[in-house]
């Protein structure tokens, strides 16, 4: 089974919310690039479908996380399967239809020029990014506030935020913790 057909799989099965169908339809259309696109511009899965390997990636580890003993016990963590997939493989949808093959001159290791190709960063869509990715999912169907606020700060003290507000949103709302954590394990150990 390949990665799409893993993701689509994934969000049949544990997603039922009303409207999903209509987002998941998105995603396999034209009109998206979903499967297609990478994860970034040159960090991690920065190649064809790293997008999607990540979002797998990230519910893989999230799921871990919130299986360990110390999550459930003494964190008192319990999240339903159905959130847990929509924040994991949901989170990154901001960077859909962003990315743009583009080719640049680099010196080789016998320092010649040569043409390679690399990706571009082309938001047509500037609304941020956690943010982003909330406001596409709910364009289809509803989030729970904590799955909003997980989405909206899985990037952790890393973007340009007041550190207030994600140490309260953490605080508030620890699947947004949660995921922050799969967020990096997948793009730091898996992805690197």
């Amino acid at each position: 089974m390949n990665k799409k057909e893993k993701f689509i799989n994934l969000f049949k099965s544990e997603i039922q919310r009303e409207g999903a169908d209509k987002l998941l339809d998105y995603l396999c259309s034209t009109a998206s690039d979903f499967f297609t696109a990478p994860a970034s511009t040159r960090y991690h899965g920065s190649y064809p479908g790293g997008l999607v390997e990540h979002s797998l990636n990230v519910y893989d580890c999230l799921k871990a996380y919130l299986e360990r003993p110390r999550v459930q016990e003494i964190y008192g963590l319990e999240v339903e399967p159905e959130s847990i997939a929509i924040v994991a493989l949901l989170h990154d949808l901001c960077k859909v239809n962003c990315y743009r093959e583009s080719t640049r001159n680099v010196k080789d290791k016998n320092g010649q020029w040569t043409t390679v190709p690399f990706y571009e960063f082309n938001d047509e869509l500037p609304y941020g990014h956690g943010e982003k990715s909330v406001y596409i999912i709910t364009g289809f169907m509803r989030l729970t506030r904590e799955e909003a606020f997980a989405i909206r700060y899985h990037m952790g003290f890393s973007e340009d935020e007041s550190k207030r507000n994600v140490g309260k949103a953490f605080e508030l709302y620890p699947l947004g913790f949660a995921l922050h954590t799969a967020d990096m394990e997948a793009t730091y150990f898996l992805e690197k």
